[in-house]
């Protein structure tokens, strides 16, 4: 997959292209669907297949006081769509400028001049531009003039069939599961594992004081966390190597009476070495139960070991 990051250099196709436009936050089930009818449209009629997205999710600029947590950053979004076998992702710089230009100016400068676009591929309740004013509508009129159709796609459901009004796969709708602990309906929605990237940091050295050293994952604010709670997950290393990980999200009240900030603490099973400083990936593959408190410290590292014996024998079924 090509990769734009400037719109100014893109060069234009020859052939022209089949367009696509959106946030792709989770590039989900839902995206899958929409990229690989653009897909399809191009290679029957010898075009290029275009995904046109954000550097940021564009409420972050429009509202940033109630903008969503990611469930993406730019790099593992474009990892996802090079997945597709997509042509090309034109990566739009989204700031203050770009959030107040008018629809039919994005169409024309960006979908026309600069991809060619000669289909118009987008879900039927997609929304653009200054104010959210452009949409299907506005698209098919606009097409007419400057020469490209419009296809309006049925969103769908996880089993990829046009969806009822309350199982849509959206990045929404995958928040709200994340955020409600249903693990099951976001990976289901995704198509795969929730994954969050962070470094290694020190930490207070808690877990290996209790016989069960962890690694502490510092996400960025922006990424969602799913609810606090044990998990069974994996911890991929930069040298791509995997490991089974027993997952702890939470406030840790066993210890901390109040805490304002969730730590993500991964205890990799059966490993030995040094993970500080590392930039990781962390998979949530099973909610296990969500956080206690427990009287004593005996009482958690009883609780701990437990996790651990089923977090090794959810991963290796």
């Amino acid at each position: 997959m090509e990769v734009l990051r400037d719109v100014e250099a893109c060069a234009r196709p020859d052939a022209g292209s089949v367009v696509t436009i959106g946030a792709y936050d989770g590039v989900h089930l839902g995206h899958q669907a929409v990229i690989a009818a653009v897909r399809q449209r191009a290679a029957s009629g010898g075009m290029q297949s275009a995904v046109v997205t954000f550097d940021r999710h564009p409420a972050s600029v429009v509202r940033p006081e109630s903008a969503p947590r990611l469930l993406t950053d730019l790099e593992q979004k474009l990892e996802l769509l090079a997945t597709t076998g997509v042509d090309r992702t034109l990566v739009v710089t989204f700031d203050e400028a770009r959030s107040q230009e008018p629809a039919e100016d994005f169409v024309r400068s960006v979908l026309v001049d600069k991809l060619a676009a000669k289909v118009v591929i987008v879900g039927e309740d997609f929304h653009f531009g200054h104010r959210r004013r452009g949409n299907v509508e506005l698209l098919r009129s606009m097409g007419g003039d400057l020469g490209f159709e419009v296809e309006p796609l049925e969103l769908v459901d996880a089993r990829g069939e046009v969806a009822g009004d309350g199982d849509r796969v959206s990045s929404t709708a995958i928040r709200h599961a994340l955020v409600e602990g249903d693990l099951a309906t976001a990976s289901g929605m995704l198509g795969r594992a929730y994954e969050v990237r962070g470094i290694v940091a020190h930490g207070d050295k808690r877990g290996r004081e209790l016989g069960f050293p962890t690694a502490n994952v510092s996400v960025p604010g922006e990424i969602l966390l799913p609810a606090d709670g044990i998990y069974a997950g994996r911890l991929e290393r930069p040298d791509g190597s995997v490991h089974p990980a027993a997952l702890s999200l939470g406030r840790r009240p066993t210890f901390y009476v109040e805490s304002h900030v969730s730590l993500l603490e991964a205890h990799l099973i059966d490993f030995e070495g040094d993970l500080y400083d590392e930039h990781v990936r962390v998979q949530f593959v099973e909610r296990l139960r969500g956080e206690e408190r427990f009287d004593s410290v005996d009482a958690l590292v009883a609780q701990i070991r437990k996790d651990v014996v089923q977090a090794r024998q959810r991963l290796a079924s």
